[in-house]
C-alpha cells in the first residue's frame, strides 16, 4: 500500500471562547486568585485573566493527506500560532509522506531557531506534530499508543488538579494537587492562609490521599523552602512548579532543602529535549511534567521520557487530556496521570476539551482504559465555530 502524501495543512481558531481551557467564566476555580508570577502587582492579583493568559486562545491544526485521510490536534496559540502554521511551518508539511513525522519535526524545529525554540512557536509545532501523529494512526487504522510501542498497563490512574481534593476522593482520584493562592507579596499573613488550607484540607480527606500544592511559577526561593518545611506538618506530597522555569539554579538548590519524602516537580512551560535535559542534569525535580501540546509533541516527548528514564525520574505530563493519555499508558515511568477538573466547582468530572472534542474519554471512580478508536480517538464538536484566519 503506497503511504500517502499530505495535501494541505489548515490552521484554525475557535470563536467564542469555545474549547479554550483558560477562558473561564467569573467564579471558576482555575481563576480564583491563583498565585502567578504577576500577583507581585496588586491590580493583576486577584484573577489570571486580568494580566491576559486567556487572550491567546485556542489553535487547531488540521492536516489531510492526498487519500482523504485527517489528522488533528488542539493546543494554545490562537491567531499568532495559526500564522505560524500556515505562512512558515507549511512549507514542510505539504508534499511529504504521512511517515516523515521525524523529518518534518526536525525542519519547523530548526527552520524557526531565530524567533522560537521555547513558548509560541513550540506550541505550534506542537500541535502539527500531534495532528501528524493523528493523521498516521487514522491511516493505519488504530489508536496512537499502538504506535508508540503498545500499552504497558491495562488502565491509567489519575490524580486530580483543583480546589477541591475532597471531591476528587469521593471520585476516585488517588489524589488532589490544589492551587496556591496567596505568593511572597502577601506576606507572613499569605503564607499562613496557604497553610491553614492544606490544615483544613488534610483535616477533610485524611492522612493517606496524597495532596500537593501547585505553585504556578510564582515563588523565589526562600518563600519556596519555608513553604515546603511547613507544609510537611500536613503530609503534601510534592510543591510544584514553584519557581520561574529558567531558574534551574533555584530548583537544584529547592530539591535539595525540601523535607525528606517531599519532591519537587516543574516542567510544564519547560519544552524540548534541551530544556528538560538542564532539568535533568541539574537534578532540579523528581517528576517532570511537559505539557505534550507545549514541548514540542509526541516525537519531543519520546526524547524527553528516554533521558529521564535513563535517570530515574519520573514523567507524568501536565494535563493535556487524550494528547497524553496515549503516551502515558505506554511508558513505565508515567505510573499516574493528571485530570484537569473543569468544571467551575471542582466537583463533577467533565472533559477537558469540552464543547470543542467529542468522544473524548474521562477517568471512572479516578482510572480509565484508554479508547481503541484510531488515532487519538476523538472528532472535533461541528457546533463549535472555527476560523482559518490565514491561507498561504
Amino acid at each position: 500500500m503506497a503511504v500517502p502524501t499530505i495535501r494541505q495543512v489548515r490552521a484554525y481558531v475557535t470563536k467564542g471562547g469555545g474549547g479554550d481551557y483558560h477562558d473561564q467564566a467569573q467564579g471558576h476555580w482555575i481563576d480564583d486568585h491563583i498565585a502567578t508570577p504577576m500577583a507581585r502587582y496588586p491590580e493583576y492579583r486577584v484573577s489570571r485573566q486580568s494580566f491576559g493568559i486567556n487572550l491567546l486562545g485556542t489553535l487547531v491544526v488540521e492536516i489531510e493527506a492526498d487519500d482523504g485521510t485527517i489528522g488533528f490536534a488542539v493546543t494554545t496559540g490562537g491567531e499568532p500560532g495559526a500564522w505560524i502554521v500556515e505562512k512558515h511551518l507549511s512549507r514542510f508539511i505539504e508534499g511529504a509522506k504521512i511517515t516523515d513525522i521525524e523529518r518534518i519535526w526536525d525542519q519547523m524545529y530548526f527552520s524557526t531557531l531565530y524567533y522560537g525554540r521555547k513558548g509560541l512557536v513550540v506550541n505550534a509545532i506542537s500541535g502539527v506534530d500531534l495532528a501528524l501523529w493523528d493523521l498516521l494512526a487514522k491511516w493505519r487504522k488504530e489508536p496512537v499508543y499502538q504506535l508508540l510501542g503498545g500499552p504497558v498497563r491495562d488502565e491509567l490512574i489519575f490524580y486530580a488538579t483543583g480546589a477541591r481534593p475532597d471531591a476528587a476522593k469521593a471520585l476516585g482520584f488517588i489524589g488532589g494537587k490544589m492551587p496556591l493562592h496567596h505568593g511572597p507579596a502577601e506576606r507572613e499573613e499569605g503564607l499562613q492562609k496557604n497553610l491553614d488550607l492544606l490544615a483544613d484540607m488534610r483535616s477533610k480527606v485524611g492522612d493517606d490521599f496524597w495532596l500537593m500544592y501547585d505553585c504556578w511559577m510564582s515563588l523565589d526561593l526562600n518563600y519556596a523552602i519555608r513553604l515546603a518545611d511547613n507544609a510537611a506538618d500536613y503530609g503534601l506530597k510534592w510543591i510544584e512548579e514553584a519557581l520561574p522555569p529558567d531558574d534551574y539554579w533555584g530548583y537544584a538548590d529547592l530539591r535539595r532543602s525540601v523535607p525528606p519524602g517531599m519532591m519537587v516537580t516543574t516542567g510544564e512551560h519547560e519544552s524540548t529535549r534541551w530544556g528538560f535535559r538542564m532539568l535533568l542534569e541539574m537534578e532540579c525535580a523528581d517528576i517532570i511534567q511537559p505539557d505534550v501540546g507545549w514541548c514540542g509533541g509526541i516525537s519531543e516527548l519520546i526524547k524527553i521520557s528516554a533521558m529521564a528514564d535513563a535517570r530515574g525520574v519520573m514523567v507524568v505530563p501536565h494535563g493535556s487530556s487524550v494528547y497524553s493519555y496515549h503516551f502515558v499508558v505506554t511508558r513505565h515511568n508515567s505510573p499516574f496521570a493528571e485530570f484537569l477538573m473543569m468544571a467551575p466547582g471542582a466537583d463533577v468530572v467533565i472533559p477537558m476539551f469540552s464543547p470543542l472534542l467529542l468522544d473524548e474519554p474521562v477517568p471512572e471512580n479516578g482510572r480509565m482504559k484508554v479508547p481503541e478508536t484510531p488515532g487519538f480517538g476523538v472528532r472535533l464538536n461541528p457546533d463549535v465555530p472555527l476560523a482559518r484566519p490565514f491561507t498561504h
